[in-house]
């Protein structure tokens, strides 16, 4: 799925309709099938760019196109249908706490099912197969029953990831997906992800504050600073000069020390269930 953004202006989903724009005349364009790494400091606008690119929200000023698409000229259920074409897997997964790791996995599929599939997924899951397969990638089999509220936080991060393999999306937008997760799973969640996506010929574009991980595993790389594009590159055309640049005074971030969103260690609390409407 081919993605073109022209001129984009932008604010955060949360801030004041009066504060400054997170994306500031902001320009690029994504080919179908391509994978791409998002780095840059806190307050770039990665967040509120992956939020632009999966039509959760409009630009204030500038042109959007997904799949050469116009998706806020569209009739809602249009909108609709095109949303249920991408997935986007926010940095904390909003999966329900009381759910079993099976049905929250596999409402990944809800975009492609009917209402009376849909509402029968709920109690009685049509692919464990598939689901089973897919935690497998992220080394989480063992815990296709257990109930979401009982996984640490890294285990969470890890079934949100699990997620875009099934889902019947052609893009992939993922925001930070290695927070909560040490270089061991690290390594393992993103060459699951790199993989799946170049199997299946959809485009993957993920934010990263690990600028080693992202250097590693994608080929082009988008450094994104004060809400515009600083640059992309090649990885290997990637300098230290440039990462200085685009990190100075954020030299913690780009040494890794930002501190991580979740624990992988203990199970986490109930979060707030947020869902993402197609």
């Amino acid at each position: 799925m081919k993605l073109e953004l022209q001129d984009v202006v932008a604010r955060h989903p949360a801030a004041r309709p009066d504060a400054v724009p997170a994306l500031r005349g902001l320009s690029l364009t994504v080919l179908s099938g391509e994978q791409v790494a998002i780095i840059g400091p806190s307050g770039a606008g990665k967040t509120t760019l992956l939020q632009i690119m999966a039509c959760a929200m409009p630009p204030s000023n500038g042109s959007v196109k997904v799949a050469g698409e116009l998706p806020w000229a569209m009739p809602r259920s249009a909108l609709q249908r095109l949303r249920g074409r991408l997935v986007l897997a926010p940095q904390v997964p909003p999966l329900p706490p009381r759910q079993r790791v099976v049905t929250a996995l596999l409402a990944a599929r809800l975009p492609a099912m009917g209402l009376w599939a849909s509402l029968r997924s709920l109690f009685y899951p049509a692919d464990i197969p598939a689901a089973f397969e897919a935690l497998e990638q992220f080394d989480l089999g063992d815990k296709i029953f257990e109930r979401v509220d009982r996984l640490s936080g890294g285990e969470r991060q890890r079934v949100g990831l699990a997620r875009a393999l099934l889902a019947p999306a052609a893009l992939w937008l993922v925001d930070e997906p290695l927070s909560a997760l040490d270089p061991t799973r690290s390594r393992q969640a993103m060459e699951s992800l790199t993989v799946a996506a170049r199997q299946r010929g959809a485009t993957l574009i993920s934010t990263l504050h690990q600028v080693d991980a992202a250097l590693a595993h994608f080929p082009r790389i988008i450094g994104l600073r004060d809400g515009r594009v600083a640059f992309d590159l090649p990885s290997a055309e990637v300098t230290r000069e440039r990462l200085a640049q685009l990190y100075d005074q954020f030299e913690n971030e780009l040494r890794g020390e930002a501190p991580p969103q979740l624990d992988d260690t203990s199970p986490t609390s109930p979060q707030p269930v947020v869902m993402h409407c197609r």
